[in-house]
């Protein structure tokens, strides 16, 4: 019997890397089959600390395991069953223009990872090393399923779907979150919710909110409370998100700092300054070199926090307990490989008529099912005419801005981020992308047809 053959590309970050390993070595029916586990990095410093923590891990949980590491991708990837992709170049400093340069011409974005004009900038940058992985897939295992979480999921997907042969699944814990928010408005036990959301990552809509026990539709209770709720109560996280759901009729996912992304008005609700605040007066953090602190959400009121913070502990990985991370890698490794039939809350896929009033080559989101036959995403409801439209810009945004990718095309980049909601000039647009392709050369596709060295780390 042939292992199960796992390359993890980006093995050294600190997140998805450790835990992307022990899940792997979790699974029982993965340990059963026989686990051949790649770890592969292009710093060579990233590696040693998660082999030592996958022979850990294996002497823990007294597995029978082959672990390996190297820096050369085709020998990583070489005969694969699955390729996990978690990368990301020099992560803050980039973020940190993505987000401010932006709002420095006047473009209103409330964050810029996935969605406003920054995305297009982060996802060029993670484009191009994505697709090296899938053309060396093509050549090395062409059979493989790439399982990307590599952001912005959509556009880096779509790329890797539109420009190469390789079967790409995006994977994101969002819609979590989502039902998180959803069991605590309910004040109910999340496992008691049934739920079905769909549309983009970190942009989807619950269609179904039902007690899984009785079947009963909570969308009326839901209603009820979010109508009775203190206005203030949990603003940062979903504000937003309950003015959506009034207007728009669907509960919103994952939460006001991501799906506000994609919205023009949602600065009103969301306050973006806080989410990676610094002084400029001390110099841009890509000049200084010293990042500020990313106040990812306001939850809990963390401006009530000590006026001098204690220095963080370090954390070791060998600590960290013995138990899943709930992503969806694994399961879809072991229905693919094992025959185990799993239910996927939320893939990230071509649509093919998943949800139907959306383009057919859009990557959307979906829940899907898993079992050895593959992938098979549920056929939802058609999403309000509403929501659909504020989805289909993006979709014209994420296929002009691959096409510009593809064809070195400066145009198509200008057209894709005057599409953007929140763009608003043509002369600051144009002002905003030249001053983006100056900042971030070395990581970006020249626009004269030339390629730069694809550079990628570890996703942190």
């Amino acid at each position: 019997m042939k292992p199960v053959r796992i390359a993890i590309v980006g093995a050294g970050s600190r997140s998805f890397g450790p835990s992307t390993v022990r899940d792997v070595l979790l699974s029982e029916a993965l340990a059963k089959k026989g686990i051949d586990l790649r770890l592969m990095d292009i710093v060579p410093e990233h590696l040693p600390e998660v082999e030592n923590y996958a022979r850990q891990v294996v002497g823990q949980l007294k597995r029978e395991a082959r672990i390996s590491k190297t820096m050369d991708l085709e020998a990583a990837i070489e005969g694969a069953d699955f390729v996990v992709s978690a990368i990301e170049v020099n992560r803050w400093r980039y973020w940190s223009q993505d987000f401010h340069i932006p709002r420095k011409h006047g473009f209103r974005q409330v964050f810029g990872e996935n969605g406003g004009p920054g995305s297009l900038f982060h996802a060029l940058r993670n484009i191009g090393p994505t697709l090296r992985i899938a053309e060396t897939m093509e050549r090395r295992c062409p059979k493989a399923l790439l399982l990307n979480f590599t952001n912005p999921e959509h556009k880096v997907c779509e790329a890797v779907s539109r420009l190469t042969s390789i079967q790409v699944v995006g994977l994101c814990h969002g819609v979590f979150m989502g039902r998180r928010q959803i069991a605590q408005l309910l004040e109910m036990p999340v496992e008691d919710l049934d739920t079905a959301a769909c549309g983009i990552n970190h942009f989807t809509w619950f269609q179904r909110i039902r007690h899984r026990h009785t079947g009963e539709d909570l969308y009326p209770k839901l209603r009820a409370v979010e109508r009775d709720g203190d206005w203030l109560a949990e603003w940062p996280e979903i504000g937003l998100g309950r003015i959506l759901f009034r207007r728009f009729g669907l509960w919103p996912s994952p939460a006001a700092n991501h799906y506000g992304e994609y919205i023009r008005w949602a600065e009103e609700f969301v306050p973006p300054e806080l989410q990676y605040f610094y002084d400029p007066a001390d110099g841009h953090p890509w000049e200084t070199g010293v990042i500020p602190e990313f106040v990812y959400s306001l939850s809990g009121d963390r401006t009530t926090r000590p006026w001098r913070k204690p220095p963080p502990e370090p954390s070791r990985l060998e600590d960290a307990p013995l138990k899943s991370s709930g992503e969806l890698a694994v399961p879809i490794m072991e229905s693919l490989s094992c025959g185990i039939r799993h239910h996927l809350a939320a893939v990230n896929v071509p649509n093919r008529g998943a949800i139907p009033n959306l383009p057919d080559d859009l990557v959307v989101e979906v829940p899907a099912e898993a079992d050895a036959g593959g992938l098979h995403p549920h056929r939802m409801e058609p999403l309000p005419e509403a929501i659909a439209a504020l989805i289909r810009v993006q979709a014209s945004i994420h296929k002009l801005l691959v096409e510009a990718y593809a064809e070195r095309s400066k145009d198509k980049l200008l057209q894709a981020m005057l599409l953007d909601p929140t763009v608003d000039s043509y002369r600051r647009a144009v002002e905003c992308v030249d001053e983006m392709l100056r900042l971030q050369w070395e990581l970006l596709p020249n626009f004269d047809g030339k390629d730069h060295k694809d550079n990628n780390d570890s996703k942190d």
